[in-house]
């Protein structure tokens, strides 16, 4: 699943190809991709043009004139392409196509149909979409200690469940949750609430240092994320310990474990990270 780095690089990639582009029409090949009503859903986009990229956490907020807003997650496989021409050949996973003025096309492809498109007033998505039960971005102003140490005190649940959990952390997967519990030194089985605050701090620093590397080299690829221009990320080749079990920590020499955390696969070091129960 395309985690917050690899969305922040969707946006950025994507707002130079159709940022003020007008929407001439709308097809929906798979209409379930678009969770709010479908017809009003291409009568409403109709003519309208776009006018920036937002992103929260692992959503991409589409503006549009008349203040309007397509809410976008990605899911495990979504993916945007711009093509020269609707007389493309359409991809048999291309399940929405937005057709601009100047002739070229705006195409959602998802093998595995999990995206969700919504359309909403422009301000009203942490009232009317997913958005409204995430937890702070990682980077923000508001993501602080003080933050993070409250919130874990309440979780007796293990650390990788809770990074996991949106509603603390938001735009955090499985990739980056490795990443940062190795770099940080905590097992991935340890109780949220057990973290020494010291350890908790580090852990915060780590997970805003981490994403912020990632975004800087456009996502990790590890399976199929492309940005949209069609090219893959960068920060899998500084994966440290995510897909290298059975290989030896850079720290200690000792051999990667992995086990399934929740059924999340979950790589770690079975010496370098301390478990706190």
């Amino acid at each position: 699943m395309p985690e917050m780095p690899e969305v922040e690089t969707v946006r950025r990639t994507l707002l130079p190809l159709i940022k003020g582009k007008t929407i001439k029409k709308v097809t929906l090949w798979y209409p379930k991709i678009v969770a709010t009503d479908h017809q009003t859903f291409v009568k409403e986009l109709r003519g309208k043009k776009i006018l920036d990229i937002d992103r929260y956490a692992k959503y991409l907020l589409i503006r549009l004139e008349d203040n309007l807003t397509i809410v976008s997650h990605l899911r495990m496989e979504g993916k945007y392409h711009l093509v020269s021409s609707v007389e493309v050949p359409k991809d048999k996973h291309d399940h929405v196509q937005f057709e601009f003025t100047d002739g070229t096309a705006l195409r959602y492809n998802d093998v595995r149909k999990f995206g969700r498109m919504q359309l909403i007033i422009t301000g009203s998505e942490r009232q009317t979409t997913g958005i409204s039960k995430l937890g702070f971005e990682p980077n923000s102003k508001e993501f602080t200690d003080e933050y993070f140490i409250n919130k874990l005190k309440r979780k007796h649940k293990n650390i990788k469940n809770t990074l996991l959990d949106q509603t603390i952390v938001a735009g955090l997967g499985n990739i980056y949750v490795d990443e940062v519990l190795w770099r940080t030194g905590i097992h991935p089985l340890s109780i949220a609430n057990k973290l020494p605050a010291d350890k908790v701090k580090q852990l915060r620093k780590n997970i805003d240092e981490i994403i912020k590397e990632a975004i800087a080299l456009q996502g990790t690829t590890v399976h199929s994320f492309l940005n949209a221009n069609g090219q893959v990320g960068g920060f899998q080749s500084k994966l440290q310990v995510y897909g290298h079990v059975g290989e030896k920590c850079p720290k200690c020499a000792t051999v990667f474990e992995k086990i399934k955390v929740n059924g999340r696969g979950t790589t770690f070091c079975p010496h370098c990270q301390v478990i706190y129960k």
